[in-house]
């Protein structure tokens, strides 16, 4: 008879892979992070607390309208401006955070002019959306008076769902080069896995992930017609294996049959109703303890900042709960890997290879507080549960 697998052993011969100062500074890394949660909401509530004590978008507002009433055109020029002030205010924060904090722990090789010319690119993507999303909630306010809020969520839930059909085709390629899989073992193995799952495989595609990050990655992008699997060349400059490629990759055809982009745009849709509605009722209050001068009401654009300054506190306030949904996503996607895939032990060395920027095994606590993910310790603990579950089952029939 086979010695029978001890799932907790075998974890821990997963986990002690990672040498000690490894480990150490994973968990550096990852409770850095959390503080960056706190300062980024602290930052945007400066920002948008100096706006609007300038005046600077209500004398805009004023200027575009002048005898004449143009809503569209102030909230589209007030929003547009706020968003450019914000970025350049914030810029110094964000090269700290999203570049040189990335690359002093390793976690990139990308240059800063390289990473300065995406950030370019990308804010130049972010406004253009962020204008049309809230220029419409602007005009729901207008139509709707105190029912906007309702309205406001399922406009950010449309929102979410065309940027997930639209990213594929046309956002993701700005950023990185997507070359077809080429013929053999992996794409063989991925395609069959997609057949059988019913996940569209005529877009098997290999990115140059490793432009801007180390991170062991892939992902099932977009919906409908756009939907295409993609793999960071990190995965195989790390060695993956075709047990690893088939479990990560299952992973994600995971999210993609269980239809998790659906539900988490509704999700967050409902969050965003939740929150509107706390913006219809707290935004006189904010507008007061900023002292800012001459707006009209909520409906006017000159106070997006202190919508902004709303949404900031509250997205600190609600991430626990975000993080929530997304662990129970990632989880049920793991399952479906080990369900499907059965590469229990790909999974776990795949797992592994991101300890470096998540730290496996943090408190209860803390991974209920700052984890978007389950804790890899779990992950691959749930991993052996299943192989020795299906060692048990092996033996009996």
């Amino acid at each position: 008879m086979a010695q029978q697998l001890d799932p907790a052993v075998a974890t821990a011969a997963y986990l002690a892979q990672l040498p000690p100062e490894a480990q150490a500074k994973a968990v550096a890394y990852t409770q850095g992070g959390h503080w960056l949660l706190l300062w980024g909401a602290l930052i945007t509530v400066l920002v948008g607390w100096l706006v609007l004590r300038s005046g600077l978008l209500v004398r805009l507002r004023a200027r575009i309208e002048g005898r004449k009433a143009r809503p569209w055109l102030a909230a589209a020029a007030v929003l547009a401006l706020y968003a450019l002030i914000e970025t350049l205010l914030t810029l110094p924060w964000t090269i700290y955070s999203d570049w040189w904090r990335e690359t002093s722990y390793g976690l990139t090789g990308q240059p800063l002019g390289g990473y300065l010319a995406e950030l370019t690119l990308n804010t130049f993507i972010v406004l253009i959306v962020s204008v049309l999303l809230f220029s419409l909630l602007y005009w729901l306010i207008r139509r709707t008076a105190q029912r906007w809020w309702l309205w406001g969520g399922g406009l950010v839930t449309g929102f979410i769902i065309v940027m997930m059909v639209l990213a594929p085709v046309f956002v993701q390629p700005l950023f990185n080069t997507y070359r077809p899989a080429p013929a053999g073992p992996v794409r063989d193995a991925i395609v069959e896995m997609a057949v059988a799952g019913g996940v569209p495989h005529d877009k098997i595609y290999i990115y140059d992930g490793s432009k801007q990050s180390n991170r062991y990655t892939a992902n099932v992008s977009g919906l409908f017609g756009t939907a295409q699997i993609a793999m960071s060349d990190v995965m195989f400059a790390k060695g993956a294996d075709l047990a690893e490629v088939k479990a990560v990759v299952g992973h994600e055809m995971g999210h993609y049959v269980h239809m998790h982009s659906i539900w988490m745009a509704l999700a967050f849709g409902g969050l965003a109703l939740f929150s509107f509605f706390l913006v219809d009722r707290l935004f006189a209050p904010v507008v007061r303890l900023t002292g800012s001068k001459g707006m009209t009401g909520l409906s006017d654009p000159a106070g997006f900042p202190a919508i902004s300054i709303i949404l900031a506190v509250l997205g600190l306030l609600g991430a626990p709960i975000i993080f929530s949904v997304t662990r129970a996503v990632e989880t049920d996607a793991d399952r479906y890997s080990l369900e499907h895939v059965n590469e229990p032990d790909g999974l776990a060395r795949a797992l592994v290879k991101t300890i470096e920027y998540r730290a496996a095994t943090p408190s209860k606590l803390e991974e209920a507080l700052f984890y978007d993910h389950p804790a890899v310790g779990s992950r691959v603990r749930m991993a052996m549960d299943w192989k020795a579950a299906q060692a048990q089952v092996d033996e009996v029939s």
